[in-house]
């Protein structure tokens, strides 16, 4: 009998399914394969027929929970008549507080910040990773280099400084709170610490209310 697509794509979920648990439970690189396909209760062929490889299987549950690079470009470029770094700022606090609602998207970011060694096998991986990371700084130095945006800077600091630091910020609060929960209060203290880095890059920071838990939306 062939396979539906609705089989192949039951098959998939099991496969992603499984590879999320087991990387969790056991770290990226010790985990094969014949591991995910075991866990799946399907053959190494069927994780062959929907992934070349464990890189592909890897970005393929990253791209789970975070946007394609359009809708990211999209999402920080706001509306016109919105000040394009409280866009970012209000981006940055969703893709940190979203992890309090979505366990998903906190088991995923545990398994690529504490349980994952971008070995040769996952080369492909850690490629389109950093190309990720690339866009997003990216986006964020175009962000700072409006004429509106880049004359509030401090003097010292470029747009490309300044696009780094709101990385550094954003995955240093994710890793610290994926590591021990208790350092902060994830929805209450999230904006406060969001602010404070905004508030070091721009001379005259001031951001409205941060949006609340029920209003905020996947990010990154």
């Amino acid at each position: 009998m062939r396979r539906t697509k609705e089989d192949a794509e039951k098959t998939r979920i099991a496969l992603l399914e499984a590879a999320e648990s087991l990387f969790l439970e056991k770290g990226v690189a010790h985990t094969s394969l014949e591991h995910i396909a075991r866990q799946a209760g399907v053959t190494r062929g069927a994780v062959y027929w929907h992934f070349a490889n464990k890189a592909h299987l890897f970005n393929a549950m990253l791209n789970q929970v975070r946007l394609p690079p359009e809708q990211l470009a999209e999402r920080m470029r706001g509306c016109p008549e919105h000040d394009p770094l409280l866009t970012l700022r209000d981006l940055c606090i969703e893709a940190i507080t979203n992890l309090a609602h979505d366990e998903q998207k906190r088991r995923i970011f545990t398994i690529l910040l504490r349980r994952c060694e971008f070995t040769e096998e996952l080369h492909d991986a850690e490629e389109r990773h950093e190309a990720f990371i690339n866009q997003f700084i990216e986006l964020c130095e175009q962000s700072f280099s409006a004429p509106s945006v880049s004359v509030r800077l401090h003097a010292e600091i470029s747009p490309r400084l300044a696009a780094r630091a709101v990385h550094g910020l954003l995955i240093g609060l994710i890793h610290d709170w994926l590591r021990d929960p208790t350092l902060f209060d994830l929805l209450q203290d999230t904006p406060k610490m969001v602010d404070a880095g905004f508030r070091g890059l721009i001379r005259d920071w001031s951001a409205q209310e941060a949006p609340s838990a029920d209003q905020a939306k996947p990010a990154l």
